[in-house]
This record gives C-alpha cells, structure tokens and sequence, in this order.
C-alpha cells in the first residue's frame, strides 16, 4: 500500500461502505480488469515510481475488488489486492498487490482488505501459511493482522520491504 502524498485527492468522508467482491483471474470481466490494472498503476507506477505492475502472476490469482457504491465515486474500484496459491510465487500462499485509492487511505479499508484477504486465503488455501512482501513501514499494521517479519528489511523497486510471514488462517476474518 502506498503513503497518500502532500497536496493529493481529498480524503471521502466516513461512513462508507464498501462492497467487496472475490474473482478469480478467469472470471474478471474486462471492466473488472481494466479497473484493477488502472487503481494498480495509479498507485504503483505514478506514486511510486516506474515497474512492470502486470505480471505472470495475476492470471494465477484470486483478485479482490473493493466498491463503494454509494459514495461520490459512484462504482469506482478504491481498493484491490491478489492472492496466489502455495508454490506459485512463494512455497506459501501470498498476498500482494495491495492498493487503496488517495481518497480512502487513513479510514481502514487497507486493514479491512487484509483481513479480507486473510480470510479468502483460509477459505481457499487451507492450512496454508501466507508470506508477503510488505513495505516496511506497514510492519505494524500487518503484525495486527498476525504477520511476523522473517527477513531483513530490503529494496524492492526503491521502497524499504520486508518478508512477513503469517501462520494458517482458520478462514475468518481476524478481529
């Protein structure tokens, strides 16, 4: 997930539900797609600098949308992530690609679509610990969600990450 920058889009207002919504790679349509490569690049290409976003990875996915269908944004997508299963990136399960929209980062919905993902990756990987490659300033919160750091802290596309590691989810959302 991304830091909001100085000077960037206004934060929405509380209360905003968000609708989430579970897809493999496979049963995206092109809307759903297109919505998740373009919040995708707007954080990860034009905040945080130049990389190849859309990989080899993505077509392997569980892809997780986040809608909030009755805020000012009418259905605009504000928050993705993918999960992918035991052995296809790690020998684990992985959670990655973690985006929230400028405009709703600060009010929960990261932590809210961890927990989502947590909860997904028990339901489809059970017994299956989840490794991720966080940014290093996200240690905190995603040790809230029972992640331990297992590596060094490193660079990954010029940004401090770390390896977090998270034993097997039991398949519901952390409290």
């Amino acid at each position: 997930m991304s830091e909001p920058q100085s000077g960037s889009t206004p934060k929405m207002s509380l209360p905003i539900p968000m609708q989430w919504t579970w897809k493999h790679f496979n049963d995206l349509s092109v809307h759903d797609l297109h919505d998740a490569l373009a919040l995708r690049c707007r954080v990860f290409i034009l905040e945080q600098g130049p990389y190849q976003d859309p990989d080899e990875y993505d077509q392997h996915a569980w892809h997780l949308l986040g809608r909030a269908p009755q805020s000012e944004h009418g259905n605009a997508l504000l928050a993705t992530l993918r999960i992918l299963g035991p052995g296809v990136k790690y020998a684990e399960a992985s959670i990655g690609r973690v985006a929230c929209a400028p405009e709703i980062r600060g009010l929960g919905f990261g932590r809210q679509m961890v927990a989502e993902g947590i909860a997904q990756s028990g339901r489809i990987f059970p017994g299956a610990p989840i490794r991720i490659s966080a940014q290093a300033h996200l240690q905190r919160m995603y040790g809230e969600l029972g992640f331990s750091t297992v590596s060094e802290e490193y660079l990954e596309d010029d940004i401090p990450h770390v390896e977090m590691l998270c034993p097997a989810p039991l398949g519901e959302s952390p409290r």
